[in-house]
């Protein structure tokens, strides 16, 4: 069983922001999520939060085993190994940079074709997002590659925030693709409509529901700022945090991809101040979970 992140002191205290309780969502017991569940939200929005830091020499106290960065698209993330809980973490960092934002535009539907994603699909993804996963996809599965050599027993987990968390998802199809015994979960953070129907379907059944985590917190625009009408389609599992403070009575498990009474019920406002907090972590904003 995977044990509770530690304690942070440095997370700032829920009250600072007030943030809209929406009506007519009400907590029940069958709407929370269990506290092992929340913690894990916790821990990988730490994971994703890191890789937005230049440099990352422990994430979150564990073996760093490497770093990437594309000159051209902007994309990094890191590889970290955590020997306790026998897994590999791999994360992207989302939109900061210039390049980056281009990338964030480019929202014309593209074939999926890339390193290590399955073939004979009818899939289409956003044609900036799928670039990115490009840039760096055939380092990180030689860099899987190699770690399952000395561990192969290990599992994995893919994180990213915002563009980052797109790219974790295109990068989790294609590592699962890859490596289908290796058990794998998807973690994502404000992540934006990354593909079309067929995608939506062939995520969902390829990774497999119940180990994907698609986190919304509450009104954050991010998430719904692709429009469905242009044929886009979330996946499954959405976690929304639909009132304040954070906590696993206040996060919902919406049922389905795209849940009429999750974040999609809320019209996009674009990128917000919702989307740069997710489990009272700063995004970007905190090297502590880099040591």
């Amino acid at each position: 069983m995977h044990k509770n992140p530690p304690d942070d002191t440095s997370r700032p205290p829920s009250s600072f922001w007030k943030w809209p309780h929406f009506p007519g969502t009400v907590h029940d017991p069958e709407n929370g999520i269990p506290e092992e569940v929340y913690n894990e939200l916790v821990r990988y929005t730490k994971f994703a939060s890191g890789a937005y830091q230049v440099l990352c020499p422990r994430p979150m106290g564990n073996t760093l085993v490497t770093q990437f960065t594309d000159v051209i698209t902007a994309t990094q993330g890191f590889v970290a190994r955590d020997d306790t809980r026998n897994e590999l973490v791999v994360s992207f960092r989302g939109s900061r940079e210039i390049a980056s934002a281009m990338i964030d535009t480019s929202l014309v539907l593209s074939p999926l074709r890339g390193p290590g994603l399955p073939k004979n699909t009818d899939a289409h993804v956003h044609t900036g997002f799928l670039y990115a996963f490009r840039s760096v996809g055939e380092r990180v599965l030689n860099v899987l590659r190699e770690q399952f050599e000395k561990y192969p027993e290990y599992e994995v987990a893919v994180s990213g925030h915002s563009l980052g968390g797109a790219i974790a998802c295109i990068a989790a199809l294609s590592i699962r693709n890859s490596f289908p015994d290796a058990a794998l979960r998807l973690f994502t953070f404000g992540q934006p409509r990354t593909g079309d129907h067929s995608f939506a379907e062939l995520v969902e059944s390829v990774i497999g529901m119940d180990n994907i985590f698609r986190a919304v917190h509450s009104f954050d625009g991010v998430p719904t700022m692709i429009p469905t009408r242009l044929g886009y389609k979330h996946h499954a599992t959405e976690y929304w945090q639909f009132t304040e403070p954070p906590a696993p009575r206040h996060v919902r498990r919406c049922v389905g991809s795209e849940d009429p009474e999750g974040s999609a019920s809320i019209p996009s406002t674009g990128i917000n101040l919702p989307h740069m907090v997710y489990f009272e972590q700063l995004i970007a904003s905190d090297p502590t979970v880099c040591i």
